[in-house]
């Protein structure tokens, strides 16, 4: 895989691979066929600016000499076609709001600090096993009209040779998870949540597994 600094082979703690690990948990339908995930809205942050570099770690911006606030996670993940298959090649666009809940982005107004250190977006690519990875930060959540908060979650742009999903995943037990405006949407909703997991080579570090199923590899 070709993610920057995070081009090591992922296994999980006790020897568990990827592949056995998140795919094979994976909602299924007819004939044994993977459930696609979910897509969710693009949302209104998409980046127009970016950070010098855009690779797999967040957590620190190509000439700033600190690191971004906030729970350091890390998150893994495959992506495969309804089959299971592995998709190589894929880019991932990658954004999410700052610890603090802010976006890097001109429309995002809100009082809410920004943080010169965090990246705020990546663009990696998977391997030749689909699988992808990057470090950052765990999302803070933010208000939105109404008086709601969205509940902690990073976007995705996934684009394969035949098919583009954008869709948002999500972290278990979150206290607003229930009561969020889009994650309720999604179908199933298991297909747009990740797991919590172990990494041998950073055990230390919470880490999120999420494999994403595209319709058509």
């Amino acid at each position: 895989m070709d993610n920057g600094k995070f081009s090591r082979r992922l296994v999980l703690a006790g020897g568990l691979g990827l592949a056995a690990a998140g795919v094979a948990r994976a909602a299924q339908g007819t004939a044994g066929a993977l459930v696609p995930t979910s897509e969710q809205a693009l949302g209104p942050f998409f980046p127009l600016e970016r950070a010098p570099d855009q690779d797999a770690d967040l957590t620190r911006v190509q000439g700033a000499a600190g690191v971004a606030r906030g729970q350091m996670i890390n998150v893994v993940g495959r992506i495969v076609d309804v089959a299971g298959r592995p998709l190589s090649g894929v880019r991932l666009d990658i954004w999410q709001a700052n610890a603090a809940g802010r976006y890097f982005h001109p429309a995002d107004q809100s009082d809410i600090p920004l943080d010169a250190n965090f990246q705020g977006s990546a663009i990696i690519q998977t391997g030749a096993d689909g699988a992808f990875r990057f470090k950052t930060i765990k999302p803070g959540h933010y208000p939105i009209p109404g008086g709601r908060l969205r509940t902690a979650h990073i976007h995705f742009d996934v684009i394969g040779r035949r098919a583009r999903l954008t869709t948002q995943m999500y972290f278990p037990g979150e206290a607003l998870n229930d009561s969020d405006i889009l994650l309720p949407t999604a179908q199933p909703r298991e297909s747009v949540m990740s797991r919590l997991v172990t990494l041998a080579d950073d055990p230390g570090t919470p880490t999120y597994q999420w494999d994403v199923v595209l319709a058509v590899g």
